[in-house]
């Protein structure tokens, strides 16, 4: 009986089937009747005049192309998204102004340059974007790699000065000047933002937006992880406000640890109390939003909410004077005058901005795509990476740190009803009025409240961690990838990490390709369909006919591997069957000249009464030296699958014909086309037939023709649609043509003569290489094959 409400699983519908009738076609016979015609290449006036035409149309496209705001702000319904913009704005505007303290921290430099880092680049990326819901501005990430340049070009103790003239001291450490550290810093990092801008435009005028591509979702979600880890550490010594050395590069993130648990005894308690109160608060109520997301018209913006809270409670109980603890302090009102990029740093910054660009487009680009996809709108890859470069020079000339997206702020823009950008220019707004008014009443506010906020911001980055399980159940490679990245950006440092992690994924391709896989198929019995045979019970091999298909472009790098796969699907080594062969015949011919053995048109016997002295052992080395002798001749043929007269080991070569499925090839390089060459040149000796299917892949064909290798041997009629268009073909050539072997050798002997015999080879056209020639060069090449 079943359960209630289940219902009885429903038969597979039979799949009623159907007949095909067409010629047997090869692809030359395909070409010819149905006239293939190859666009010819635009000629480069053509190119050249179509590139540099003008018209009023295309510049009114370029114009919008280049300023993508061209294209919706004219047509933006002020009644029905205006109202939302506003309400998303304004949330959006409230999380970006503490996130932009916040992650101040994060690039070592005081906590009001987070503020023009939450503003300058939205004014940018309004008028040159082409996401219409990211929230653009600092991330966590992002940050914590500007923060490494700028710790590892202006440590603390560059800034050692003495007691009596310190502006900044620490009692219980060397003295800092700290106003001149901060000044440094800040222009460091304003430095790299310049830099980091004039990369993104400079990448996005190449049009190389598809550089994102090789940044992999295992690599990024490795690499994030990695990031969430080196960021909760970096705030945790702010949590427990414990002074450390600035630690960079290998093995940085160790160092730390173990220097924040030898001085862990140095703890604030306010600042470790109200850290762990903001971590707890924050991750419950973020839970919450998420959770009642749908029934909740607007996310309870918590931060906003806890950082108030906070503020006031260290206002009036003085936190800083009665318990020492850590608090913003300064936070400058207005705005700075722009300033020019130190242009002598690039030198000492331009690898790591290299990485930073890529980075910070790839976060935004990603982020990007997933609302793009939500709400059906395109991205233009190439055009992000000019907004965002444009932006990042515009704030680099205010003081700001490199800009990209974050998930958290862009996802409540998103989910208060943020329609396009202007949600972002009036989050800018909000921004705005705390630099100018609001700073001074968040100078009581507890860095530690700032360094929490962080670090529960981190918890869809850490939950990251449970995708590993999955992903090495459904492709162990990706789960590597992703832990190789994770651990080496933890262990090298971010930049290095990324490298590593960047380089080992593309190692992976190389060797998938290097290594691919390859079988020999089988046909299934009254289909044309044709299966691996060692994952089909069903799937019967051709008589006489081994099908290799190799799934792999075929390069230099993995000839070895075509190598191995052909001697395994044809079960013997051609050169080492051909020189047995030419072994044996040379004995054959030893013994008929000695009169031991006599040679008919039949075959070859041995003289009555005489003992065959021919079984002897197989001792002689081999050699490939022809044996001169003239003679008259009389054909005999030597059959290679019976039992020889002479005691040499010949392995049998049971199969007549090959076909090299090249279907799921796309593209030969020079030295794969030498190589099929050879082996067709070679294997002419042994098979009657060696063809090619090719499937669809008609750039496969071209690239053959413009290497030059078809010839009279090598002919295009040898190539076929479809492996059964090849099987077929080889039916027909076994029954209507002549059945004689090819590899019967043929001796020649004098009869009734005194003088010498002589032994001739196969008869063969006269442009192909001699036989002895083909084997040494064979010999030395096999090598490649």
């Amino acid at each position: 009986a079943m359960a209630a409400g289940e219902r009885a699983a429903e038969p597979a519908p039979e799949l009623s089937p159907y007949v095909v009738a067409r010629p047997l076609l090869s692809e030359a016979a395909f070409a010819e009747q149905h006239e293939r015609r190859p666009p010819p290449p635009a000629a480069l006036r053509q190119r050249a005049r179509a590139a540099c035409s003008c018209s009023r149309k295309k510049a009114l496209r370029a114009a919008k192309a280049l300023l993508p705001v061209l294209e919706w702000l004219p047509r933006y319904p002020l009644r029905e998204w205006l109202l939302s913009d506003v309400i998303s704005g304004v949330s959006t505007g409230l999380v970006a102004t503490l996130q932009g303290l916040a992650y101040a921290l994060l690039v070592a430099v005081p906590v009001g340059y987070g503020l023009y880092s939450a503003f300058f680049p939205i004014l940018t990326y309004f008028f040159l974007g082409t996401s219409r819901h990211i929230s653009v501005g600092p991330f966590p990430v992002v940050s914590l790699m500007v923060g490494s340049v700028v710790l590892s070009m202006a440590p603390d103790d560059n800034f050692l000065i003495d007691g009596s003239n310190a502006t900044g001291a620490n009692s219980t450490g060397p003295l800092i000047d700290t106003a001149a550290r901060d000044a440094q810093r800040v222009l460091i990092a304003s430095t790299l933002t310049f830099l980091v801008g004039i990369l993104q435009v400079v990448f996005g005028v190449l049009q190389i937006g598809f550089i994102v591509r090789y940044l992999a979702d295992p690599l990024v979600g490795g690499f994030t992880t990695a990031a969430a880890f080196q960021v909760f550490v970096s705030q945790l010594k702010i949590v427990l406000n414990v002074s450390t050395k600035n630690y960079n590069g290998v093995l940085s993130i160790i160092y730390t640890l173990i220097e924040i648990f030898e001085r862990i005894g140095t703890t604030n308690i306010a600042d470790l109390i109200a850290g762990l109160l903001t971590i707890f608060i924050c991750m419950m109520v973020k839970e919450i939003n998420d959770r009642f997301k749908h029934k909740i018209p607007v996310p309870i913006p918590i931060e906003v909410i806890v950082t108030i809270i906070a503020t006031g409670i260290s206002y009036a109980a003085d936190l800083e004077k009665k318990y020492n603890a850590g608090i913003v302090k300064s936070i400058p009102r207005g705005f700075l005058p722009p300033e020019p990029p130190a242009v002598g740093l690039f030198s000492e910054m331009i690898a790591a901005s290299f990485s930073i660009a890529i980075v910070a487009y790839a976060i935004a680009v990603s982020v990007g795509k997933v609302y793009a996809t939500k709400y059906d709108y395109a991205i233009d890859g190439n055009q992000e990476f000019i907004a965002f470069g444009i932006s990042n020079i515009f704030s680099g000339a205010f003081s700001c740190f490199v800009a990209t997206t974050a998930l958290s702020r862009t996802a409540v823009q998103e989910s208060t009803g943020g329609k396009t950008q202007v949600a972002g220019i009036i989050s800018a707004g909000i921004v705005l009025i705390a630099i100018l008014a609001l700073g001074k009443l968040l100078e009581p506010l507890q860095k530690s409240v700032l360094a929490a906020v962080v670090i529960a911001n981190l918890k869809g980055m850490f939950m990251q961690v449970f995708d590993v399980p999955r992903l090495w159940r459904q492709n162990k490679v990706d789960a590597m990838i992703w832990i190789f990245t994770c651990v080496a950006s933890i262990i090298l440092g971010l930049d290095l990490g990324l490298l590593a992690g960047l380089l080992f994924g593309l190692l992976t391709v190389v060797l998938r390709v290097q290594f691919p896989s390859w079988g020999g198929f089988g046909n299934i019995p009254g289909t044309d369909i044709y299966k691996k045979v060692k994952e089909y019970k069903n799937a019967v091999e051709p008589e006489g006919v081994k099908i290799l298909r190799f799934s792999s472009p075929i390069f230099y790098a993995n000839i070895d591997g075509l190598k191995s796969s052909l001697k395994s699907t044809v079960g013997f080594d051609a050169v080492k069957v051909y020189n047995k062969r030419l072994k044996a015949l040379r004995k054959i011919q030893k013994l008929i000249k000695k009169g031991k053995l006599k040679a008919t048109k039949n075959g070859i016997i041995s003289e009555p009464g005489i003992s065959n002295e021919a079984f002897e052992p197989d001792e002689e080395p081999e050699d490939n030296e022809d044996l001169q002798v003239p003679t008259k001749e009389v054909e005999i043929q030597v059959d290679w699958n019976s039992e020889l007269p002479v005691k040499v080991n010949v392995p049998k070569v049971p199969i007549h014909s090959l076909i090299l499925d090249f279907g799921a090839v796309s593209f030969l390089d020079i030295v794969a086309v030498r190589s099929i060459r050879t082996v067709r040149t070679f294997f002419f000796f042994f098979f009657f037939n060696l063809v090619f299917c090719k499937n669809q892949s008609n750039n496969l064909i071209a690239q053959l023709e413009k290497s030059a290798f078809f010839d009279d041997v090598v002919r295009k009629d040898m190539f076929f649609l479809t492996v059964h268009d090849a099987v077929l073909y080889i039916r027909n050539q076994m029954t209507y043509s002549d059945n004689q072997d090819p590899i019967f050798e043929k001796i020649s002997l004098m009869q009734e003569s005194k003088g010498p015999i002589e032994f001739t080879d196969t008869s063969r056209p006269e442009d192909e290489l001699d036989v002895q020639e083909e084997v040494r060069a064979l010999e030395l090449n096999w090598s490649v094959i």
